[in-house]
């Protein structure tokens, strides 16, 4: 019936947020994330580390693209020279043929790129209402009364009402998530990067969030930069899944995923699903050996 619910909201917040159709991206098909031979060398302790070389790979608009590899390949890496937290000293990165990442370029984080991280930003000194409408008040796009009805809005089609007024400390784990993947949608990026955002919730909670991440994937139909340790996780949210080899990091595979949209939990017992996850197991279980036997650590 809870799932019934969500659906019904679903198709309401379309002609709502003037979405063209189920599955559909936004007008303006913006969010073209185009990475062009990326390579990123650190220093640690005097030597020269590369952390990802020769990375090349391109994500349409309005899809949702899976990160997965071993420890150390340059997941991270990756994610934060596309966010602007990070230089490149290869290649280039463009958003919507825009140049945002290049050797000798200065690191420029846009309201055009919103990280979802692991370890959780919301300010635990803001109510909820203010921390999902703080960044779009800052921005001065639109008045607060405004920017409050969106908010109540969109957090009352992933079962969040109710607790407007509360804090995030007084909240689950799991409502604290949606809360932040709000706070990133509100201010309506081109990309909504999210670096392993479920990583510490427990395995029914973790399961949970997944639905509602898709209902809001569907409803908004954002480009999606999604990092993962969790093949099954990443099989069961993904358009395409890019699996990346030990380090130096570079594209390995990219595995299509073929299930139908809108998913379920259901879809996890499918013999599809299964041999989807199983094709992806073998890829990056290499090389996982390959990390291990060189000694990797986890760096990125």
């Amino acid at each position: 019936m809870e799932a019934k619910s969500r659906r019904n909201a679903v198709k309401l917040a379309e002609s709502d947020a003037g979405i063209v159709g189920r599955g559909q991206p936004r007008n303006g098909q913006c969010g073209h994330l185009r990475i062009e031979n990326a390579g990123k060398i650190y220093r640690s302790r005097g030597a020269a580390v590369t952390a990802i070389d020769g990375c090349s790979l391109q994500v349409p608009p309005g899809g949702l693209y899976v990160v997965v590899g071993p420890s150390g390949c340059g997941k991270t890496t990756l994610l934060n020279a596309i966010a602007g937290f990070d230089t490149l000293t290869a290649g280039e990165i463009f958003l919507d043929e825009e140049l945002i990442a290049a050797p000798g370029r200065a690191l420029r984080p846009g309201p055009d790129r919103i990280v979802v991280f692991q370890q959780g930003a919301l300010f635990p000194w803001k109510t909820v209402l203010d921390n999902v409408t703080c960044g779009l008040v800052a921005q001065g796009r639109v008045p607060r009364r405004e920017a409050e009805a969106r908010a109540v809005s969109l957090m009352g089609r992933v079962g969040l009402q109710g607790i407007e007024r509360q804090y995030p400390g007084e909240i689950s784990s799991g409502m604290r998530r949606r809360v932040e993947i709000i706070r990133a949608l509100i201010t309506a990026p081109k990309v909504l990067l999210l670096d392993e955002p479920f990583r510490a919730l427990d395995a029914l909670t973790k399961s949970v969030m997944h639905e509602y991440l898709l209902e809001l994937y569907d409803m908004e139909r954002k480009t999606v930069f999604f990092i993962t340790h969790d093949l099954e996780e990443a099989i069961f949210l993904g358009d395409q899944v890019v699996v990346m080899s030990t380090r130096p990091g570079r594209v390995k595979k990219v595995i299509t995923i073929d299930l139908p949209r809108p998913r379920n939990h259901r879809m996890l017992a499918t013999e599809r699903f299964l041999a989807l996850k199983r094709e992806a197991i073998e890829a990056v279980h290499e090389e996982a050996l390959k990390a291990f036997e060189a000694g990797e650590r986890e760096l990125a």
